[in-house]
């Protein structure tokens, strides 16, 4: 039987819309000096310094602490320095890595402790994000940051020197930040750190990234390994911290182990964490969402022991769309005793707006309109940290439900739906049959 005309007319309205175009992120305008010279991926007085301390480090023969974040841009990073370290002469034997445990940061007491207890002169923070705090520990040493995370000036441990990427748009990654700064140093860390750097970038940008200027020319590293090697070696590496054990030193010895990505895909202990992984992201991740009363944040509410909440909200924002949503926010009830870990992403269908979604702002222009003042203070350092494009927090289970009250989660506006108030706002029409023979004759 043909359809009508009619028929196919609602079929094709209900045809699905088109996705919206994300602009690449290489075009992304960058700052520029006086000159006219763009700034990237960080400014030239930190990168310089960035490479004097490289240097005078390799060549002071003192034990150093290599301190780099649990995800594949963290571990390569310092997997980079590392190997430029021995390239430029420092014994590897005087080289060590502190990994923290888990839901801990560098600015804990008990970090500071194991980091103190390796008596190292020289420090390297990699991709930990930053804050204003006293110094990475208390004994004489020498710090250098390196990262991309949002940061203001004088966001950084006391008395340490740092370089980070985070005004330098397109934001480079911290791997990537610091191949470009040991690249210079030693004439083999290309060909030693290449596909290093395209995995911590990759594991932070996504795979679809175009590397074209400003971003350095890969096509020999690809050409050398295959996007596909990187990209699941990049799967494989970022496994282990993610399962409830936490065993992020299983990632760093394959990493620090391997000489291509070809070395991680046959690695037992990262094949058996991905598998792990991916059971309980498939577990978790049909959670349905509920909204803000104003439509702007999904909020996903799970309960898991794995570190699963940013791979859900990276998915979900490639999937779910509105016209008023700019926020996809997962919080796991699972994952820390007596806290609430939530990631948060922009959802593809807002990440063309003018202006752009700033998801920190979001997060603290939202606990300010809370009724209890304290509020943001009780949420804590770890409330809205990372980036601007995804960020996050760890906060106290009861402090998390203030800031859930705040959104009004499943709360519909007020008022009426739309077409329910076009239906009411219609004028009635006042001269009816009925009233006219129901009307009483006056004597």
């Amino acid at each position: 039987m043909k359809r009508s005309a009619s028929s196919i007319s609602k079929a094709t309205s209900r045809a699905k819309k088109p996705r919206p175009e994300v602009p690449e992120y290489h075009l992304t305008p960058s700052v520029r000096d006086e000159s006219g010279e763009a700034i990237w991926p960080a400014p030239r007085a930190q990168i310089e310094l960035a490479r004097k301390f490289i240097l005078e480090c390799a060549s002071a023969k003192k034990k150093t602490l290599i301190v780099p974040d649990k995800d594949a841009d963290g571990l390569t990073s310092g997997a980079i320095l590392q190997k430029t370290l021995v390239l430029l002469g420092l014994e590897p034997g005087l080289i060590s890595a502190h990994l923290l445990q888990k839901g801990s940061n560098i600015h804990d007491e008990r970090e500071r402790v194991a980091m103190t207890a390796h008596e190292p002169e020289y420090i390297f923070v990699l991709d930990q994000g930053s804050r204003k705090s006293p110094a990475v520990i208390d004994s004489p040493h020498k710090a250098l940051v390196i990262d991309h995370h949002w940061a203001l000036d004088d966001d950084f441990p006391e008395g340490s020197e740092h370089v980070t990427a985070c005004n330098s748009p397109p934001v480079a990654t911290s791997s990537l930040l610091t191949y470009h700064i040991c690249n210079e140093l030693h004439e083999q860390v290309h060909e030693s750190c290449d596909w290093l750097c395209a995995m911590g970038t990759h594991g932070d940008l996504g795979n679809t990234l175009k590397w074209e200027p400003p971003f350095p020319d890969m096509k020999a590293t690809f050409k050398t390994y295959t996007k596909k090697a990187v990209n699941e070696a990049v799967s494989l590496i970022n496994a282990p911290r993610r399962t409830a054990t936490y065993d992020v030193p299983a990632a760093w010895a394959a990493l620090t182990a391997a000489a291509s990505p070809s070395d991680l895909l046959k690695n037992h202990s990262l094949l058996a964490a991905r598998a792990e992984v991916n059971a309980e992201v498939e577990r978790c991740t049909h959670t349905a969402p509920k909204f803000s009363s104003d439509a702007k944040i999904a909020v996903f509410r799970i309960n898991s022991a794995a570190q699963i909440h940013p791979v859900i909200a990276t998915r979900w924002a490639g999937h779910l769309q509105s016209p008023k949503l700019e926020v996809i926010l997962v919080a796991n009830e699972g994952y820390l005793p007596g806290m609430v870990n939530f990631s948060c992403r922009i959802p593809r269908s807002a990440r063309a707006r003018d202006p752009p979604v700033n998801i920190i702002e979001v997060l603290k222009s939202t606990a300010a309109k809370a009724p209890n003042p304290t509020l943001r203070e009780r949420l804590g350092e770890s409330f809205a940290r990372g980036h601007k494009e995804a960020s996050g927090g760890i906060v106290p289970k009861a402090e998390f439900e203030e800031f859930m009250d705040i959104l009004e989660i499943g709360k519909k506006p007020e008022g009426d739906s739309p077409r329910k108030a076009r239906k009411d706002a219609a004028p009635k029409q006042s001269n009816t049959l009925m009233n006219y023979f129901g009307k009483k004759t006056t004597a």
